[in-house]
């Protein structure tokens, strides 16, 4: 079973697109008249000029809103579209969910006329999140082992530019740092369900973590531990936008 069938029946209740992290991305995708959106779930981050979307799961096929464009249920190891069928590609958060990046990237070379563009997460920073780090560490090693290492990825793309993506303090997009300034957002089972990385570690390793979590926030603690990160209006957790020109 495709992950997000059994995950994302929830996931447009707390994942859309946040509007300063869309911004970077349309300027990574300047002048990009044709785009194709590779793993795009339900549709966060596509641009007016997308044209076709890549994306295996039926469940979140169907949470994608009228007017989106068109989707081909496919995976990103084999794009069903003809070499150079569009000014450039796009994947969004996904990467890390596919079976073999050097052939998804591959695939996003061979489609793309112009540019490649890949919003992914660097497991170096990610790791230090104070969630994973602090209260959930079944679910660090569980990252860990997930991500894909920016050398393999930059590798892959080859020369390639790599920026940061700061998250906002009141980031929209409820992926997995998004709430690192509302601790109490990661309480709620909805916004964990729009987070793969908690939804794949088992519940009794989760369930510790959480209720030690809702104990700090409610004593202080958290707060107190935290001080620093209260004064900031976004963090560096890690996200890297890469931008390949062809």
């Amino acid at each position: 079973m495709v992950l997000y069938d059994a995950i994302g029946r929830t996931y447009t209740a707390t994942r859309q697109a946040d509007p300063r992290i869309a911004a970077q991305i349309d300027r990574a995708l300047q002048g990009a008249s044709t785009v194709v959106n590779v793993g795009a779930g339900t549709g966060s981050y596509e641009p007016p000029t997308t044209v076709v979307a890549i994306e295996p799961s039926r469940t979140m096929i169907d949470q994608r809103p009228a007017g989106a464009a068109p989707v081909l249920c496919a995976v990103a190891e084999s794009i069903p579209l003809e070499d150079d069928a569009v000014d450039a590609a796009m994947a969004v958060l996904t990467v890390h969910h596919w079976t073999d990046l050097e052939r998804g990237i591959a695939e996003m070379k061979r489609v793309a006329r112009r540019r490649v563009v890949v919003l992914t997460f660097d497991e170096t920073v990610t790791r230090d999140f104070w969630l994973l780090r602090d209260y959930l560490p079944a679910a660090r090693e569980l990252d860990r082992a997930h991500a894909v290492p920016m050398e393999r990825l930059v590798a892959a793309l080859g020369p390639c530019a790599v920026e940061a993506v700061p998250v906002p303090h009141d980031c929209v997009d409820g992926f997995a740092a998004a709430w690192w300034r509302r601790p109490a957002a990661y309480l709620d089972p909805s916004v964990r369900a729009g987070i793969s990385v908690l939804s794949r570690v088992g519940d009794p390793e989760i369930r510790r973590g959480l209720e030690r979590l809702e104990s700090d926030i409610a004593t202080g603690a958290w707060a107190e531990r935290y001080a620093e990160l209260l004064a900031l209006d976004e963090l560096d957790a890690g996200y890297r936008l890469m931008t390949l020109d062809l």
